[in-house]
């Protein structure tokens, strides 16, 4: 049963580091309460690069709970310094979820919202940044624990607690994690295909893939 473990929302700040001063939403904060999530993102939640996050496929942001088990073990993590939910910026931190278990296009009903898997999440710099973990970056593209984003097809309010429960699977075989093998990994060309034709899967998405089998050509 996927739930909602916790749910986050942050504005852009600025951030000073040895590398200068960086803005970002990226420090996203818990909230017990309900959230109207409307199609552009839960309320009170923005994002500071509008160029790559922040459209309607990009609503929600949600990330396993299990894969900050899997960076604790990793980094071998102790203490204050062990990574919990909102490490990676999520807005969604779920249980028993991973890129294995949701494909683009499943529905759900989750509080009085019903939302639609859109695309994996693209691995991002900034949340290497944050956590200052040595190449975090480039171990998540290798481990491929991205998480996955989420579109609203109805808007309304959804709080920590809330089941994500399953309305329509219209291609389970087009997991997440199969996504991220042919766009972080090498792509199979025929596959590519069929997800480019995919029309629940996000066109900024689309694009990455496209590029992929092009390049690999």
């Amino acid at each position: 049963m996927i739930t909602i473990h916790t749910q986050l929302i942050g504005q852009p700040q600025t951030h000073t580091d040895a590398r200068g001063s960086w803005q970002s939403a990226i420090f996203r904060q818990p909230v017990a309460e309900p959230v109207w999530l409307h199609p552009r993102g839960l309320t009170g939640d923005q994002v500071a690069d509008t160029k790559h996050h922040g459209s309607p496929d990009q609503a929600v942001c949600c990330q396993p709970l299990s894969h900050y088990d899997f960076w604790n073990d990793f980094y071998q993590l102790e203490g204050a310094a062990r990574l919990g939910p909102g490490s990676v910026g999520e807005n969604w931190t779920l249980t028993d979820c991973t890129e294995a278990a949701v494909a683009v296009g499943d529905i759900f009903e989750v509080g009085e919202a019903v939302v639609q898997v859109s695309a994996p999440r693209y691995p991002c710099t900034k949340q290497e940044r944050k956590l200052q973990l040595p190449n975090f970056f480039n171990e998540v593209l290798h481990s491929q624990r991205t998480g996955f984003y989420l579109r609203v097809l109805t808007p309304g309010a959804v709080q920590a607690g809330a089941e994500l429960k399953v309305v329509e699977r219209p291609s389970p075989q087009f997991t997440i994690q199969l996504i991220n093998q042919n766009t972080l990994g090498t792509p199979e060309a025929k596959l590519v295909q069929q997800l480019l034709a995919l029309p629940t899967l996000a066109e900024g998405w689309k694009q990455i893939l496209a590029y992929k089998l092009k390049n690999r050509e």
